[in-house]
């Protein structure tokens, strides 16, 4: 059988950088290619090839057998090829139908007709069993909504080759279950899906074969059914990971570093306290809506709290703002970090800088580039920042690196308290256990750390105690060690059952 893509021979650089070099990759019809590799590989550039983003330097690009030059995204919408790339690319003042088919409305006359234009994209929401209104404003949607509508726009094209990146990074199971069986239903339809992602559960439960990249190379092809998970992370990172034990330090005596009374903020956040020891790492589980970013982002300012106490070290503080927080010793990298953690516009050095300004400024007010370029180098060495130089911008490194270069801001900074909002998403398994030595050596420091994620192993793996949230509440504080179910059935439940604080642990 004749391919539906195939990819020979690619090569592709960048000032300083050589992305891509003899990569190749194909792609049948009505099967769930995963491409994979660590962050920095090549996977998404060569998918940028396949879809217009980028040319490619040399080698072949086959369509159905026939060679093709693709010059521009629209050019491969025309032939076929869609994606959704993982960051969302949606504009979030115009409705869901608009953003379907921007630019391609249908007309009466000159003027757009509205009613086609929310007919057809009913249609497909429909096909895709789908309950979103075609009026309805992208900005007011969930995440995970807005990543149906990216796929709907997708499809929308009649696209035979759907490349997804990263697709269920802001699901939770019941949307990945979802995502799943449209995916399912567009493999009997003939599509051929490319599937990047760096779950290994979700390429052993979704995928037909799996690809991975090195260094920008090809490695392999292998059967996701037959092959080890440990097999392809060996491929991927071209060593063997080590897999620590669950070590929970005794932190009873140790002094609190961060405690929260009563925090409240409409019905996002409701009466939650807790409390965080210096060499402690707590971790946030919780159902996505729970609350726990609303938590993150209320302690550090970043929105608004309607009542409730911060103390920092025994002390009251007063946060209103972003810059309180990190007065009073806190850093924050959010889940966002295109929008909240970088200045993607500027370079390495000036981003690891951003948040100790002062450290760098002399007495009349100018910066010592010097200084802040040593201090860059030093961050990159530790952290295994790949980039060509500190004056490389955040916007041209992988999303591996990128979270790599906020944890630098924050580390630079020296805060005592340190939140992690979805430290690991989007990063491949090498970077995910770089970044787990890392909050470990940082507890071990004295550092009191609070990490919210998503994936239950990840909170089990680093969680020295693990507060559960359902619709805004603490609904409980575990031990290190918990079981999955034990977390499942707090993150269900909507009543407190535990209220922990500073000096004291009592049911509620």
């Amino acid at each position: 059988m004749t391919p539906l893509v195939e990819m020979i021979d690619i090569d592709k650089s960048f000032p300083g950088v050589r992305a891509l070099s003899r990569a190749r990759f194909d792609l049948r019809a009505g099967e769930v290619h995963a491409l994979m590799g660590e962050n920095g590989a090549g996977k998404s550039t060569l998918m940028k090839i396949l879809s217009g983003v980028y040319s490619r330097d040399t080698g072949e690009v086959r369509l159905d057998g026939k060679p093709v030059e693709i010059a521009s995204p629209r050019q491969a919408q025309d032939l076929g090829v869609g994606i959704i790339h993982q960051e969302l690319a949606l504009m979030r003042d115009l409705t869901a139908a608009q953003n379907i088919f921007i630019g391609r409305e249908p007309r009466r006359g000159f003027m757009l007709d509205e009613g086609a234009l929310n007919r057809n994209a009913k249609a497909i929401f429909e096909s895709m069993h789908l309950k979103i209104e075609p009026t309805v404003r992208v900005e007011t949607l969930t995440i995970a909504k807005q990543q149906m509508v990216e796929i709907a726009k997708a499809l929308s094209y009649k696209s035979r080759v759907l490349i997804m990146d990263e697709p269920t990074a802001a699901l939770n199971d019941a949307e990945i279950s979802e995502l799943f069986a449209i995916i399912n239903r567009l493999k009997a339809e003939g599509v051929g899906i490319v599937y990047i992602s760096h779950k290994m559960d979700e390429i052993k439960r979704i995928s037909d074969r799996v690809t991975v990249m090195r260094d920008g190379e090809y490695v392999g092809t292998v059967p996701a059914a037959d092959t080890p998970i440990e097999t392809i992370i060996s491929m991927m990172v071209g060593r063997t990971l080590a897999t620590e034990a669950l070590v929970i330090p005794d932190t009873a005596s140790a002094p609190v570093a961060l405690e929260v009374r009563k925090l409240n903020r409409g019905r996002e956040i409701r009466d939650v306290s807790f409390s965080v020891r210096k060499g402690e790492i707590l971790g946030f589980a919780g159902l996505m809506g729970a609350g726990r970013t609303e938590v993150a982002r209320a302690i550090f300012g970043a929105d608004r709290r309607g009542s409730g106490e911060i103390w920092v070290h025994g002390k009251r503080v007063g946060i209103s703002s972003p810059r309180d927080a990190v007065r009073a010793g806190i850093g924050y990298l959010s889940e966002d970090r295109k929008h909240f953690g970088l200045a993607t516009g500027m370079d390495v050095r000036n981003n690891v800088a951003l948040a100790s300004l002062e450290r760098f400024t002399n007495p009349v007010g100018v910066l010592d580039d010097g200084a802040m370029q040593r201090a860059a180098q030093d961050y990159i060495g530790q952290l295994s920042i790949k980039t060509p130089s500190d004056t490389q911008e955040a916007r041209l490194l992988s999303g591996g690196n990128q979270q790599k270069v906020v944890i630098a801001k924050w580390l630079l900074r020296d805060c005592d308290i340190l939140i992690f909002d979805e430290p690991t998403r989007g990063i491949d398994v090498g970077a995910k256990s770089e970044i787990y030595k890392l909050l470990n050596a940082l507890a071990a420091e004295g550092k009191a750390i609070i990490m919210i994620s998503s994936e239950l192993p990840e909170v089990l793996r680093l969680s020295h105690r693990i507060a559960v949230m359902c619709e805004g509440r603490l609904t409980g504080i575990l031990p290190g060690g918990a079981s999955q179910e034990e977390i499942m059935r707090l993150a269900t439940q909507r009543q407190s059952a535990v209220i922990e604080t500073s000096d004291e642990r009592r049911s509620a």
